[in-house]
């Protein structure tokens, strides 16, 4: 068995430059063969011909080669308009190149750049990705004849958003106002999105109020804007006061569901569905598909179900995504034949499901171990023309990963690289998990050169992964040579590698190395979680620190970390073993505080506490009320009792005494 070896990075193919060497084009022939030689220096084509030719030829290329043949005839004189329309061409595939060299010749002509033309070229350099060289571009706008206007800002702006320069977009909207132009709803609704893609949402409120004193009201798009930024950062409650000061519109309930349901909040979600119904507002399929999607996710299919048959019957067709939230939700209740049967509905009803489609259902597929099945999907998947993602393979190396199924992952893996798909930091990720649930540490540790050489540098997940699995194998020395190389890849280790580390730690009767880590943890000020107290403690009272188990759990109360009930045994076995019975009788009965209850564990450490510490009949009620709720004392308890009886009050009284204890039971 071998791994195919994978490179993390594909080479990007390079467009060759367009030449724009204007000399031995053929000229093309529109008069025909018949028509009669102008005069010497008459033209012979019209510039309609030229515009209609420009126009409807689709390749743009091949417009350019006519454009700069008809340049070098005596046929034609390029006008503003022939000049536009090709920059046009060229922007709409980002072109730049050609763009400047068309406006370098518009320069030498002496033809004026229109408000069209300069569009035309800031939306060129916003699809090649170049907003920077756009605004280089706007600042010799004068060069052209052209003077900067409302709409060559907004582009401009636009073009700027496009790939998150915030730190241009105020001076630029500044000179704007310099500039002695008015801002358009259509450049405050830019600046919006700028603001609340920046986290601003003081900056977005006051934005409003300009608009408002501008006398420049506020559309569709500016509250849609608003409102999907206040639901993306949990601010729900604010959004819908929002809205309540205007009547909203389809995208701006859709916004306000969308939040609803990432919030797990359904009833609030289908009463505004509720809402829209009153007000006569149809709703769409993205309103419904978030409803489904929101439904899915938290288990509720049956609603889902009837959701689908309520939007069927409004005359709304389900789009791709609408099918994809119900295989989810199908799937997460496995109910995996339902799903499928919605998968051929799609391709019945003409929906083609897409990569995420197919994706969803191999998720579900290997978080319930149906792997057979998910490998089907694949085969599916590609026998319908939808090309895997690299998603796609990592979900089932994950999904053989926890099953430690090797040889599935691997021939996964080399599927994956034989049809040229690269791996992700995700896909090597899963490899590293599956190779170390096998023990094979070498070759886990050369995947991490690997990655490092593509390129593809691993993340603290990755190491997270591979730590864990040394130390679930008792290779603990060899975590910690791998945890003090992270640094080396550029990764910092978070509280889970820390929990990891510290978890194998113990395990290893590496008590000092575990506890300086606790040290470096706080030097870092890496805020402890539950799993880090609970490892902590737990380590603590294996090495009979219990003075320090008892303050680590107080302070653990302190900062708010709420308790499960490995925290609440472990600590009353902390207060058991030093004697401090009515501290541990006190957390015994905080359970229910914390919505827990007593189990056998919790009962045997105050049980044995008392019998070693107080009185053997005090001990037997707590054996009394265990029984009463229902929890019956197993054979660890029994022998406890019986050998502390003996100790305490010889054979003849440990048998008159359990006679006792076991009547009661």
């Amino acid at each position: 068995m071998y791994l195919k070896e994978g490179r993390s990075l594909l080479l990007k193919v390079q467009k060759p430059s367009v030449p724009f060497v204007l000399s031995t084009n053929p000229i093309f022939d529109f008069q025909g063969p018949h028509h009669e030689q102008n005069e010497p220096g008459t033209p012979s084509v019209e510039e309609s011909q030229v515009i209609d030719r420009l126009r409807n030829e689709k390749d743009s290329l091949v417009a350019l080669d006519f454009f700069k043949s008809v340049a070098n005839s005596a046929s034609f004189k390029h006008t503003p308009s022939t000049y536009g329309l090709m920059i046009e061409k060229l922007g709409r595939i980002g072109e730049i190149d050609g763009v400047q060299y068309l406006l370098q010749h518009m320069k030498l002509e002496g033809i004026r750049c229109s408000e069209d033309v300069f569009v035309s070229v800031i939306k060129s350099y916003s699809v090649a990705g170049a907003a920077k060289q756009a605004l280089k571009m706007f600042y010799r706008i004068g060069e052209f004849g052209c003077s900067p206007t409302v709409r060559i800002y907004n582009h401009l702006l636009d073009a700027l958003l496009s790939e998150d320069s915030f730190h241009s977009i105020t001076p630029t909207y500044g000179n704007m106002k310099k500039d002695g132009l008015e801002p358009n709803v259509y450049t405050y609704n830019i600046l919006l999105k700028a603001l609340c893609k920046n986290n601003s949402l003081g900056g977005a409120h006051r934005l409003l109020e300009e608009m408002s004193n501008k006398g420049c009201e506020p559309d569709n798009a500016s509250y849609t804007t608003i409102v999907s930024f206040l639901c993306k950062y949990g601010k729900i409650n604010e959004a819908r006061d929002l809205v309540s000061y205007f009547i909203p519109t389809v995208p701006v309930y859709n916004a306000l569901i969308n939040g609803y349901c990432r919030a797990g909040r359904m009833r609030e979600a289908l009463e505004l569905l509720g809402e829209m119904a009153e007000r006569r507002i149809s709703p769409n399929v993205i309103t419904y598909s978030s409803i489904l999607n929101g439904l899915s996710d938290t288990g509720n299919i049956y609603l889902s179900l009837a959701i689908l048959g309520k939007m069927f019957a409004h005359g709304c067709n389900p789009n791709t995504h609408t099918f994809t939230s119900l295989i989810k939700g199908l799937s997460s209740k496995g109910r995996f034949g339902e799903a499928f049967d919605v998968l051929c509905r799609m391709q019945n009803d003409g929906i083609l499901p897409n990569e995420v489609t197919y994706n969803t259902l191999m998720h579900g597929l290997c978080l319930s171990g149906n792997m057979k099945e998910a490998v089907f999907v694949l085969d599916k998947m590609e026998k319908n023309g939808c090309i895997p993602n690299v998603r796609s393979f990592s979900i089932l190396i994950d999904g053989f990963a926890k099953s430690g199924d090797l040889v599935g992952a691997s021939e996964v893996w080399n599927k994956m690289i034989s049809i040229g798909c690269c791996p992700n930091v995700v896909a090597y990720t899963c490899m590293i998990d599956v190779l170390c649930r096998n023990s094979m540490f070498n070759q886990a540790y050369n995947i991490v050169e690997t990655m490092a050489s593509n390129k593809c540098f691993p993340s603290t997940i990755t190491f997270n992964v591979f730590i864990k699995g040394l130390c679930d194998k008792g290779r603990v020395d060899w975590a910690v040579e791998l945890f003090d190389e992270m640094e080396k890849y550029g990764c910092v280790p978070n509280v889970i590698t820390y929990n990891e580390m510290l978890d194998g730690l113990f395990k290893a009767n590496k008590s000092s190395r575990a506890f300086e880590l606790v040290s470096d943890m706080e030097d870092r000020g890496i805020k402890f979680n539950l799993v880090t107290y609970n490892t902590i403690i737990h380590g603590l009272c294996l090495y009979s620190k219990f003075v320090v188990a008892e303050k680590l759990f107080g302070r653990m109360v302190i900062q708010g970390v709420e308790p499960d009930a490995f925290t609440l045994n472990m600590s009353l076995y902390a207060y058991a073993k030093r004697g401090k019975v009515e501290s541990a009788t006190r957390l015994l009965q905080s359970f229910r505080c914390f919505g827990l209850y007593p189990d056998i564990v919790s009962y045997t450490s105050l049980i044995s506490g008392l019998s070693e510490h107080v009185d053997l009949e005090v001990a037997t009620t707590y054996v009394d009320r265990m029984v009463t709720e229902g929890i019956l004392p197993n054979i660890c308890l029994w022998n406890f009792l019986v050998r502390i009886f003996v100790s305490k009050v010889g054979y003849l009284g440990a048998v008159g005494h359990m006679d006792a204890v076991l009547a009661s039971t």
